[in-house]
């Protein structure tokens, strides 16, 4: 290409050329020529302008890819976890406490080989709505799970290993005992020596010695390693709470507890502890009444042959060498015939006003009792509860019948 034809080109008309347009008059081809010109050089100009545009904002593009992918990638690296794959090999037990975190967890769980790293445990709880929910207690696991799979099994009851045992109110030391012996596995030697323990199960010197009556209704959990003195240190300690909550002066525990024992195993409905609880100030009060201070307990009586329910004959309610026989020994038995519920022990401490001496169950099914101030009102109750027992033979025989008097 000459020099003449590049300039042409891009449209730059060199000085000779203008000077000779100047003199010259152009023709019509010229200037149609030259209007052709303008508008290949505005349409060049146009396509110029968009390729740099075009051109930038790929190599914008370019870069704000490669940033987002080294983003990505960093957050990855960040949240990555190492994590095993499957439900995991074998067994171990791990015991989750009380209050603790999805990332506390994942230690524990890391730390017993159930999971690759506490990260992904965490990583696995913080995803699922309930990883939250994850109760305390031990567990059965296996180990080399995958984070997911140990959180399912978490949220699993079934995985729980867990025992728990449950003290009913009113069952004695030695039904008490036999629980933690099936639940727990404990031998009778075991379970003897910690109720002799008195110091390192926390038993109050109020209770001589005897763990009757101190042993808090309620469910306990038997976890890993709990032994024997744990568990009666704990129901112990829940029952000298509930005393100091209500305001039991120490030199009364024995006494409350001795009552409140009496109240429990001598009617099966709450709404009757109260005037069970009166009925037994109002004998130990009224010496030379009718009832001469005698508390005529059939409940104590049975506990003192080491029966569990059921009534006296008329031989062993005479029989003196039962010190529990409140048929012939005045005032309360030597202490409790049964571990006690808070509702009783509130029952003795607020009893209401009364004037009741005997009280009688007179419908073995609903557990219906009646209360009388006099021995002929009571004759006249105990005829009820004879009417009924001829009605319902099934019921009676071989059920205890509440009867006081």
């Amino acid at each position: 290409m000459s020099h003449d034809d590049f300039f042409a080109e891009l449209g730059i008309q060199r000085d000779e050329d203008a000077g000779d347009a100047k003199d010259k008059p152009k023709s019509r081809r010229q200037r149609r020529m030259e209007k052709v010109e303008r508008r290949q050089r505005k349409r060049r100009r146009h396509w110029l302008t968009s390729l740099v545009i075009i051109i930038t904002l790929m190599a914008v593009g370019v870069l704000g890819y490669k940033a987002i992918g080294i983003m990505r990638d960093a957050s990855a690296q960040a949240t990555h976890a190492e994590d095993y794959k499957g439900e995991g090999e074998g067994e171990v037990t791990v015991t989750i406490p009380e209050g603790a975190s999805g990332a506390d967890i994942g230690d524990i769980l890391q730390s017993k080989g159930v999971v690759a790293s506490g990260k992904a445990f965490a990583n696995a709880a913080k995803n699922n709505p309930k990883g939250t929910t994850i109760q305390p207690g031990t567990y059965k696991l296996k180990k080399k799970m995958s984070a997911s799979s140990a959180l399912q099994a978490l949220l699993d009851p079934e995985s729980k290993g867990d025992h728990t045992l449950t003290v009913i109110a009113g069952s004695t030391k030695q039904s008490v005992k036999e629980r933690l012996k099936k639940v727990g596995n404990f031998t009778d030697e075991q379970i003897e020596a910690a109720y002799a323990d008195s110091a390192a199960i926390g038993l109050p010197a109020e209770a001589g010695g005897n763990v009757e009556g101190w042993l808090a209704p309620g469910t306990y959990d038997i976890t890993e390693n709990a032994t024997p003195k744990d568990l009666i240190k704990k129901m112990v300690s829940q029952t000298v709470t509930r005393l100091k909550e209500l305001k039991v002066p120490k030199e009364d525990y024995q006494k409350v507890l001795t009552k409140a024992s009496i109240v429990e195993r001598e009617v099966n409905k709450e709404q009757y502890y109260g005037q069970v609880a009166r009925v037994i100030e109002n004998r130990l009060t009224q010496t030379d009444g009718e009832t001469h201070g005698l508390l005529q307990m059939d409940s104590t009586v049975q506990y003192g042959l080491g029966h569990d329910g059921g009534i006296p004959s008329e031989v062993e309610t005479q029989d003196a060498n039962n010190p529990y026989n409140t048929y012939v020994h005045q005032g309360l038995p030597p202490g409790p015939i049964g571990n006690p519920n808070e509702a009783a022990i509130k029952a003795v401490l607020n009893p209401p006003a009364g004037s009741w001496l005997y009280f009688v169950t007179v419908d073995l099914k609903t557990g219906e009792t009646l209360f009388a101030s006099t021995n002929e009102e009571q004759k006249t109750n105990t005829k009820k509860l004879s009417d009924y027992c001829n009605k319902n033979k099934d019921v009676c025989e071989g059920n205890e019948s509440k009867k006081n008097g």
